[in-house]
């Protein structure tokens, strides 16, 4: 109980693990729907797309998050991974939202913040990182 309380991590690698394999499969999930034509064609009618090329930004941006989503789920190339969702989910809130992160926007935003965790700390257990890249040793 005493380490419960205290400011000392708690199974920190393994719990960063179980944390980025989820947002790896919600990423997954929102950017599957770069399969689904109606869903893509109703995002490219959106206002928001009017001065851009609006079905590229929508093919990109959904293909950014299911390839984010996988890398970050699998563990693969983590930085990376973090950098593609990060600047994906930047886009979405002060382009295609209001930038208002702190309200309207807060969903994305708040990938872009778990992806920075990941970025500054790395995958945790379970990632094929460590596998092509060798075993961190703990130093920042």
């Amino acid at each position: 109980m005493k380490k419960f309380f205290s400011a000392s991590a708690l199974w920190q690698q393994p719990g960063l693990a179980i944390i980025r394999i989820i947002v790896g499969m919600l990423l997954i999930y929102h950017g599957w729907e770069v399969f689904d034509s109606i869903k893509m064609k109703e995002y490219t009618a959106w206002n928001t797309f009017k001065d851009y090329s609006a079905a590229f930004m929508v093919y990109m941006g959904k293909t950014a998050e299911l390839i984010g989503g996988i890398l970050l789920t699998l563990g693969l190339f983590t930085r990376i991974a973090c950098i593609i969702i990060t600047g994906t989910m930047l886009f979405i809130v002060f382009f295609v939202g209001h930038g208002k992160f702190w309200y309207e926007d807060q969903h994305p935003f708040l990938f872009v913040l778990l992806a920075l965790i990941f970025f500054f700390t790395g995958p945790g257990r379970w990632n094929l990182d460590q596998l092509i890249f060798g075993r961190n040793n703990g130093r920042g």
